[in-house]
């Protein structure tokens, strides 16, 4: 497509000279803010692909794809013979009943709002979120019912260690005499857990099952069944044979649908930043077209001699079309080497500058307790294009520019 003569031409106009210093400058400014712009692009897309697919990881591994939920106080009774049937639907592979409610939690004279679930020792062991990160001595006092299980997080701020006390309030009430008074129980704390996200390590509790029962005044009854299926996605298909199963009088909730606020910010941040970062890609593009016309009016007597000696418009138009493509072509392979190795190290780099600034990356504000990245290939190769494309189209006009220059008319003013 381009021959050898092509390539010469335009390597010697590529090549700096002391008069065409301030080209060169323009030059290499475009190469610069393309590669910056393609960097940022597959670094920013690749962390917001990892925190996206980190969050709901860890968001499903505690709450479960499904969940069923009665409509009346009474909650779900008779709900072991409804988990067996729940199980026997295609594609869900565990059912587990828990009870759940809101309490105000007190030790060492602090106090703070938290998330009480109760939950079988089996079926707490069987969730990998949950199980790995909690040590073994405490899920064997969990599983004898000698205690309940908080957050790292908020052990740490209510001054909580295995064998305290951790006072409960709970804003239901049960009748007396005298008036409504609420309930208040103390527990004792069997061990800690951490899911790495701050939200639950900060604001839940996990309590034995039949414990929860008495506290929440639910007897022989569960608050809810939360249901694991084979992935996210056919959890969203098996929505209705769960609602048909169940029957009326339970609402059945997907991940997609009880998690919307979060799962749909994600997804519009996504698409705009993108859409944003993809214009520092376009300015650099524009560079490209201003450094590529001065050079064609610094050159225009080199291509009226050109045009002279036999070299055809197309020929003209191929010669500053590499000289222009060639800025983006160095730019973008530059930085999605850039934007590739910074990705694959991210989490290196965050605790070098968490080191240095100290605290920059608060686990409570971004939720998760480390930096992820996930490279996405295809989305990856899309920046890339995106970035040959606006390089390509910016070398476009000035070539034809070139191309269309009077040889007869160049040469008599020069």
């Amino acid at each position: 497509m381009f021959g050898p003569l092509e390539r010469l031409v335009a390597l010697r106009y590529l090549r700096s000279r002391r008069q065409e210093g301030y080209i060169s400058v323009i030059g290499w400014f475009s190469l610069v803010g393309i590669a910056l712009g393609v960097a940022t692009l597959i670094i920013v897309m690749a962390v917001m692909n990892g925190l996206r697919a980190d969050l709901l990881t860890r968001i499903l591994g505690v709450n479960g794809h499904i969940t069923v939920s009665a409509y009346e106080r009474t909650g779900v009774p008779g709900f072991d013979a409804l988990s067996g049937k729940l199980k026997s639907i295609d594609g869900v592979i565990s059912v587990t009943p828990i009870v759940e409610g809101q309490v105000l939690a007190s030790a060492n004279g602090v106090s703070t709002g938290a998330v009480v679930r109760g939950i079988r020792a089996a079926d707490f062991e069987g969730r990998a979120m949950l199980r790995d990160g909690v040590a073994v001595p405490a899920l064997t006092r969990f599983a004898a019912g000698e205690g309940v299980l908080v957050g790292h997080r908020m052990a740490a701020r209510l001054g909580l260690r295995v064998g305290a006390t951790l006072s409960f309030v709970s804003p239901g009430s049960v009748s007396q005499q005298q008036g409504a008074t609420a309930r208040l129980r103390s527990f004792p704390i069997a061990g800690v857990f951490n899911v790495g996200m701050a939200e639950y390590d900060n604001s839940f509790v996990y309590m034995p099952l039949d414990q929860a029962q008495r506290y929440f005044q639910y007897p022989d009854a569960a608050s809810g069944l939360v249901l694991l299926t084979e992935s996210a996605d056919a959890a969203l298909t098996l929505t209705a044979s769960v609602r048909r199963t169940v029957g009326d009088g339970f609402e059945v909730l997907d991940w997609q649908r009880a998690n919307a606020s979060i799962y749909g910010a994600l997804q519009v941040e996504r698409v705009v930043t993108f859409l944003l970062l993809t214009l520092i890609v376009m300015v650099a593009a524009f560079n490209i077209v201003s450094s590529q016309i001065m050079l064609v009016n610094e050159k225009a007597s080199g291509v009226a001699i050109l045009r002279t000696m036999g070299a055809s418009r197309a020929m003209v138009l191929r010669v500053f079309f590499i000289t222009g493509s060639s800025v983006g072509i160095l730019g973008t392979t530059v930085g999605a080497l850039i934007g590739i190795a910074f990705a694959s190290n991210i989490e290196t780099v965050r605790n070098w500058i968490e080191g240095a600034g100290g605290g920059l990356f608060a686990a409570e504000i971004r939720f998760l307790a480390n930096l992820p990245a996930k490279m996405d290939g295809p989305e990856t190769a899309l920046i890339i294009a995106i970035a040959l494309g606006l390089s390509f189209l910016a070398s476009i006009y000035p070539a034809w520019r070139a191309a269309s220059l009077d040889p007869v008319e160049v040469l008599r003013y020069a």
